[in-house]
């Protein structure tokens, strides 16, 4: 089952498990754990709690759901941020883990879960957000259940400075590409080769005489650059349409017997619903969304121009002026493959994710 970031309040989320960032001893505090308590029922709750004393940092304790959309809250203690050289970091995995295993274990098919441990015990949110998405990738791998990470503003939700500079750039980059369409259109360029470039060829080129600073002018050879695909006037539209390419299932299973994947992890690593994937699978005229198409070719590990190609087949194409698009791209030419870690990035900067 797929990985969710939502940004809602986690009493809000309908889910078999609620885990709440809890206090070691049979009292609630503030921040999520009062807000818990609090729509749950705080008699009735804290009354459950006290049966089961002190719950050690790391630990995890299960009562019932009471008023919750839920079937059980799992309570559980996080660390108190020091300097990270207090076991912060294995707490913390320990609380996401034993989370999740206790889940299985009461047969839940889906739980949520707030960012542990960034409210008043002050761990840093990025690092927090790392650690969170790291166990559930690993979880994932080996068992099936609904994750879904709660986010309640945009403060408590932070990438690394590195992340978002990387991708910063990357997008001001194809900005500026945006900006060249505008200023030489095809009718405006001076010579007979810039006009018979593609846009794409174009304005890369433009972009690498910048970064030289070369300036972006012009030069009149025709050498060494690649002409745009044009079909033959000689051919018939019969024969044209007799030699069609392949539809978009067929390359796409093709690509997956190319790369000798199973369909399971096909559809895991792309954060597909198991039903969504079989639904792809035996419909051959099955026409996907752009996001699924994206996330298939996150999951199978495709190059940029192979990308391009099966979101083609399915009638797609990246837009430059698309973060969602661009941020996909910078992934795929960076080699970074992983579906969540992609879509805590898409999520940072435009509330997207990819596959659900």
């Amino acid at each position: 089952m797929p990985f969710k970031i939502v940004r809602n309040d986690i009493t809000k989320v309908k889910a078999d498990a609620i885990v709440n960032t809890a206090n070691p001893n049979p009292i609630c505090a503030s921040g999520t754990d009062l807000a818990i308590y609090e729509a749950a029922g705080k008699e009735k709750l804290l009354a459950e709690r006290a049966n089961i004393g002190k719950i050690a940092r790391g630990d995890i304790a299960v009562t019932g759901a009471y008023n919750l959309n839920a079937k059980y809250i799992i309570h559980t203690v996080g660390p108190v941020w020091t300097d990270g050289l207090h076991h912060e970091f294995e707490i913390l995995e320990d609380c996401y883990r034993k989370s999740l295993q206790k889940a299985l274990e009461l047969k839940c098919e889906s739980i949520a879960f707030p960012l542990i441990s960034t409210g008043v015990y002050g761990f840093p949110k990025d690092k927090a957000l790392q650690i969170a998405v790291s166990v559930f990738s690993q979880f994932l791998t080996e068992n099936e259940i609904e994750i879904i990470l709660v986010v309640f503003d945009k403060r408590s939700f932070q990438l690394s400075a590195q992340i978002v500079g990387d991708i910063d750039s990357y997008i001001c980059a194809n900005y500026v590409r945006e900006s060249y369409k505008k200023e030489y259109p095809v009718q405006r360029r001076s010579s007979a080769r810039m006009r018979e470039l593609s846009d794409e060829v174009f304005y890369e080129e433009m972009l690498q005489r910048e970064a030289d600073d070369n300036g972006p002018f012009e030069e009149d050879t025709d050498a060494g650059l690649p002409q745009p695909a044009m079909l033959s006037a000689d051919t018939s539209l019969e024969d044209q349409l007799a030699n069609i390419g392949v539809s978009f299932h067929d390359k796409l299973f093709e690509l997956i017997d190319e790369a000798h994947i199973d369909n399971k992890d096909v559809w895991k690593r792309a954060n597909l619903d198991r039903k969504h994937f079989s639904k792809i699978q035996c419909d051959r005229n099955y026409h996907p969304k752009k996001k699924t198409v994206m996330a298939l070719c996150i999951a199978l590990q495709l190059d940029l121009e192979q990308s391009k190609d099966l979101l083609a087949r399915a009638d797609w194409a990246f837009s430059p002026s698309s973060k969602v698009d661009l941020i996909v791209q910078k992934a795929i030419i960076d080699k970074q493959y992983d579906i969540m870690q992609l879509n805590v990035t898409l999520f940072k900067y435009t509330n997207e994710i990819l596959g659900v």
